[in-house]
């Protein structure tokens, strides 16, 4: 009886969902324990062998942990809502829901064929009503609540409206905007609606506010930073320039220093935590106040050096920082507009990376020095981005190369104020001012301080004098949640007279409207500004027509929608409740599964959507309604599976194609072949079929500079994609090898958290690995062959190896080794003709987390009703491991001749008995006695003289 993969995989995968085999359950007896993908986003392109790796890995351990006695909850679900479905509607006029649902069909089909543990009952979907119903009343949570820093965590918008209505807002300790203007309770009570609506935006967690923002004029839409790549939309390739918009924001730098604290809490990699801290960015310094000269204004500046204060010779701010209008003088203006304009087209990231370029502009504006009253001239300078802490810096070329780099680029130019550049880390404030001709008016308080005390005294003067004092700063900004497309999330916000009023809860959700285009308005609204039924009835509490529309009884809605992390910064949690309508999950779920125990998926989330999700959590458990404060316990980064790309070589010159060995000394282009055209062992194109090939049709005519009349190919390892032609579709593995071979080779491959290229000539062992398997239970002619008689030693020792290590290996996450083990053992139990239960029992159990379709079927074809998956795994009995003899190197003056298998229980005088009484041993002595016999039980054997 042979193994047909096919038959025996569609039968399994179809039993499977019948019988909702891996569905969980919210209330067991059994220890729980939560495996999760980070989801995928549904792409028309569907899945290539690249996709599957970290899937498997968490099926692994799922399906382990079921076989452990588990309650396990593996679900999986789609990041539905985003730009690339939206540009495709843009482009083909279908709606991005329908190409959506159509992708996420093709996507399960494929994940169904591999043979997936998942609970599919539990199916998200983030751009379902039913599913961002919840997402839009977590928004509004967000919305009426603050950070309260004596607390240190959010709270009720009421509670804070209690404090302004008791005792205004001096003495209240929040996270909230720059420059709150104080008032008394008197005058809160005296205010408007609309300006108490106003006060409280400056300490809500979501707000508006005006915003700098990565703006694409081609795509109609604010990118995040991660969408941009070069200084162009990562979709498209388009321009994208900084631009100033009314945006709403999410607060999460109150959480800047909860998010540094729980990193040491998590099993998460260093290299992923480090990326994190650098995000936040903490630093700890002081805030610095310059007073303008002829201007009723004030530069702030933070520094974590106030040390070197005296050392500030000019200031620099960004380009985008709202002073620059305002104190730029008449002569400086054409220069500092055309400067903000080009600057404007640089990507913050394209900014941040540029430590070479130097340029800047004289505002002809000068601040003052707070204690040496010196003029200091105000620059504006790209290098310095209006996000990062006030959008404004002290230069001190003394202390800083890139301030002294700007500083001497600049010195005298143009007619410029000339910029002192004395540069000199370790400068004492006397030795400067001695070189720079500066009297250091009041600097005696600083004479014989070193860099801590000194820190600490300026800070304590600049309080003295009103000019400052000492902070904590982030680097970590509010995250920008307004997006101005159509396939996102719909805020559940009308306006009234301008200010934002959230739609009830019950009334929710707010769902997408029809549109009859997606793109932006003829007078540059968000493409919802295209619904012609997008306003709100205070009456009725629906969504009506726009023509209703009286700002009495009916206002407008918002018309941006949420940003894609919106869906995805929850989700794990509704899984854990998926049907609940009510509540995104109920109390006792949260409570039964917590969080997640193991979170699979890549590293470039690192400081997106786990950075968000981590902050989502953490609200949502100050508020009640999350378990635990970090949402992921341990996180594995899978590496990026590579593909192979073949080229052909084009000359610069000509229409000649060089095959890969002739092309020494020509310049050549290397251009990207479909793998259908070449032979992937050879490495041969085949060059008629690349002739008739659609996208070279160019090359009809091609010249072939062939090699001992081939056209080899060149090969480059690359990451897997589309344009590179690289891409292999795991359905035509699982169709010629089976989902169990594509399994067990992804794992095979190498660790899960490294690269690895692609080889599918390599497939074939395990494939073959497999068939071998399947025969030590069945005889090609007669079927199953199986006895019921006691093992010998040896079949035991090879299966309870083989327990031990791949049971180390799923708890340490090391499957390339457990997959190298099963073919050892499979070898061993071939060579000792095992046909045992007592051993082929076990190891169906011990392959299935791996391979479950074959493993299935064994069992039943063993006499076993229902499923393998929840058969308690094997334990290892070290007794079968203890070695009961030794083979032991026997030496002649410390030169090994020969090797002699003992029992280990012998004594020494029994052990040399036997070896001078061998053969061997009589042969090499050749009459002599040795003048002594060394022996090391269970180690070594040596005769000397």
């Amino acid at each position: 009886m042979k193994y047909f993969h096919e038959k025996t995989e569609e039968k399994w995968q179809q039993y499977w969902a019948k019988n909702q085999t891996f569905a969980a359950t919210n209330n067991s007896d059994k220890p729980k324990y939560y495996v999760l993908d980070m989801f995928p986003y549904p792409s028309g392109a569907g899945l290539h062998v690249g996709h599957p790796l970290g899937y498997i890995a968490s099926d692994i351990v799922a399906r382990f942990k079921r076989h452990k006695g588990f309650n396990v909850l593996h679900p999986q679900g789609y990041d539905s809502f985003g730009l690339p479905a939206e540009q495709y509607a843009i482009q083909t006029g279908q709606h991005p829901e329908k190409t959506t649902r159509e992708n996420i069909a093709r996507y399960r089909e494929q994940l169904d064929k591999i043979g997936f543990s998942f609970d599919w009952s539990r199916e998200v979907r983030t751009s379902n009503a039913d599913y961002y119903k919840h997402t839009q009343w977590i928004f509004i949570q967000l919305f009426n609540s603050w950070y309260n820093k004596d607390t240190d965590k959010a709270e009720d918008i009421s509670t804070l409206i209690d404090i302004f209505e008791k005792a205004g807002n001096a003495t209240v300790h929040a996270v909230c905007d720059d420059n709150i203007e104080i008032f008394f309770a008197s005058e809160w009570n005296d205010f408007s609606s609309e300006e108490k609506q106003k006060r409280l935006l400056q300490y809500r967690l979501t707000y508006l506010a005006e915003t700098e923002v990565n703006w694409c004029p081609a795509l109609g839409t604010v990118l995040a930073n991660d969408e941009i790549v070069n200084g162009v939309s990562e979709r498209g390739g388009h321009p994208v320039i900084r631009k100033k918009m009314t945006q709403w924001s999410m607060r999460i730098s109150a959480y800047a220093e909860r998010l540094l604290q729980g990193l040491d809490t998590i099993d998460w990699s260093e290299s992923i935590k480090e990326s994190q801290r650098n995000w936040i960015g903490k630093s700890v310094g002081a805030s610095v106040d310059f007073k303008l000269k002829h201007h009723h204004a004030t530069i702030s500046v933070f520094t974590t050096r106030p040390d070197t204060i005296f050392g500030v010779t000019f200031m620099t701010l960004a380009p985008e920082h709202e002073l620059v209008s305002q104190i730029t003088s008449p002569e400086q203006k054409a220069a500092v507009d055309a400067y903000v304009e080009a600057t404007a087209k640089r990507s913050e990231r394209e900014r941040m990376a540029d430590v070479k370029t130097i340029s800047g502009v004289f505002t002809g504006a000068y601040a003052e020095h707070p204690f040496t009253k010196e003029s200091i001239p105000v620059w504006i300078g790209d290098y310095v981005l209006a996000g990062y802490g006030t959008g404004a810096v002290m230069a001190v070329p003394a202390g800083d190369e890139r301030d002294y780099a700007f500083a001497n680029f600049f010195k005298g130019q143009n007619g410029m104020p000339e910029i002192k550049n004395i540069f000199n880390q370790d400068i004492s404030q006397e030795a400067f001012a001695a070189k720079e001709g500066f009297e250091l008016t009041n600097s005696d308080f600083l004479n014989g301080l070193g860099y801590k005390a000194a820190t600490k005294k300026i800070i304590e003067e600049l309080e003295k004098i009103h000019h400052g004092k000492g902070k904590t700063n982030y680097r970590l900004r509010d995250a920008v949640f307004s997006r101005q497309r159509y396939w996102g999330e719909p805020f559940p916000v009308y306006y009234v007279n301008g200010m934002p009023q959230m739609i009830d809860s019950k009334y929710l959700p707010i769902v997408l409207p029809e549109v009859e285009k997606y793109l932006p308005t003829e007078d540059g609204q968000p493409p919802l500004g295209n619904s012609t039924k997008w306003a709100w009835s205070i009456v009725t509490n629906e969504v009506v027509d726009n023509d209703k529309i009286d700002n009495e009884t009916v206002f407008p809605l918002e018309l941006n929608t949420m940003p894609g992390w919106a869906g995805s910064s929850w989700y794990w949690m509704r899984y854990m409740d998926a049907h609940n309508d009510a509540e995104f999950a109920s109390k006792e779920a949260l409570k039964y599964w917590e969080s997640v125990d193991l979170y699979i998926g890549g590293s470039e989330h690192a400081t997106g959507h786990l950075l968000y999700s981590r902050f989502w959590n953490k609200f949502l458990k100050d508020k009640g309604f999350a378990p635990t404060e970090e949402p992921f316990k341990k996180l594995i980064n899978q590496g990026m599976i590579l593909g192979m790309s073949a080229f052909v070589y084009r000359s610069e010159d000509s229409k000649k194609l060089y095959s890969k060995g002739l092309i020494t000394g020509e310049k050549v282009h290397p251009i990207h072949v479909d793998l259908a055209v070449i032979n992937d062992i050879t490495n041969e194109l085949d060059i008629k079929a690349f002739k008739n090939h659609p996208l070279y049709a160019d090359y009809k005519d091609a010249e072939f500079i062939l090699e001992n009349g081939k056209y080899i190919v060149g090969r480059e390892v690359e990451k897997m994609s589309k344009s590179k032609y690289n891409v292999v579709n795991p359905d035509d593995i699982c169709n010629d090898y089976g989902a169990d071979t594509l399994r067990l080779y992804e794992m095979f491959l190498g660790p899960l958290e490294q690269a690895k290229p692609w080889n599918t000539a390599g497939i074939t062992g395990v494939s073959g690995f497999l068939k071998k398997l399947w025969r030590l239970y069945f005889d090609d002619n007669t079927g199953l062959n199986i006895s019921d008689g006691e093992p010998t030693a040896d079949m035991y020792k090879s299966l309870h190896k083989t327990i031990k290590k791949v049971t180390e290996d799923i708890e340490n996450f090391s499957f390339n080794t457990s997959v190298s083990q099963f073919m050892i053992c499979v070898n061993e139990l071939s060579t000792l003709k095992c046909n045992h239960r007592k051993i082929l029992e076990p190891l169906a159990i011990v392959i299935s987390p791996y391979a479950p379709h074959i493993a299935e079927e064994l069992w039943s074809q063993l006499g076993h009703e229902g499923s393998i998956s929840t058969v308690a795994f094997p334990i290892c009995e070290e007794k079968y491991l203890v070695e009961s003899e030794k083979e032991y190197p026997v030496s002649f003056n410390g030169k090994m001749r020969f090797t002699i298998k003992l029992p280990l229980d012998l004594t020494v005088p029994q052990i040399q008995e036997i070896v001078l009484a061998d053969e061997r041993t009589i042969k090499q002595l050749d009459g002599r006695t040795p003048n002594k016999v060394i022996i090391v039980p269970g180690k070594v054997i040596n005769l000397v003289g």
